[in-house]
């Protein structure tokens, strides 16, 4: 992984191997960046993309391989009041299914890069967002 900034933005490219999320959270705890948001695009190996399942208070997890295109990643980074680090990151993905197209998008857990991706990271400026936890569904929320 590497990254520059340029203005207030960084851009962040992540190479074979490397695994997104924790890839844009190690650059926000280097660059001491509290809340910021992401987007970007690039080629995949593995997805787990998760569902979360009221009735059950927790998460289901489905696992992607192959040769996946990541169309759309969008995301977040929070705090929360003792520094701890947080995503909430969503993306959708292209691959091949056969002779067809298919498209699997949701809340993810982990991506891990195949050849590229390609991330803008844009810190909150002015402001940070925390993290404000809620005890109903065990995930948190933003508190501005």
């Amino acid at each position: 992984m590497e990254y520059k900034k340029f203005g207030d933005t960084y851009y962040v490219r992540a190479d074979r191997g490397d695994e997104i999320i924790s890839s844009v959270l190690e650059v926000c705890r280097k660059e001491q960046i509290r809340s910021a948001v992401f987007s970007g695009i690039g080629g995949c190996s593995e997805a787990q993309i998760q569902t979360y399942i009221p009735e059950k208070n927790d998460f289901e997890t489905q696992v992607l391989t192959g040769m996946l295109e990541l169309v759309s990643l969008t995301g977040n980074v929070i705090t929360d009041d003792e520094g701890q680090y947080y995503h909430h990151t969503h993306a959708v993905f292209s691959y091949k299914e056969g002779e067809q197209h298919a498209m699997a998008a949701g809340h993810m857990k982990a991506i891990t890069v195949s050849y590229t991706a390609e991330i803008e990271l844009r810190p909150v400026i002015g402001g940070v967002i925390k993290r404000k936890h809620d005890p109903e569904t065990g995930t948190g929320f933003w508190s501005l």
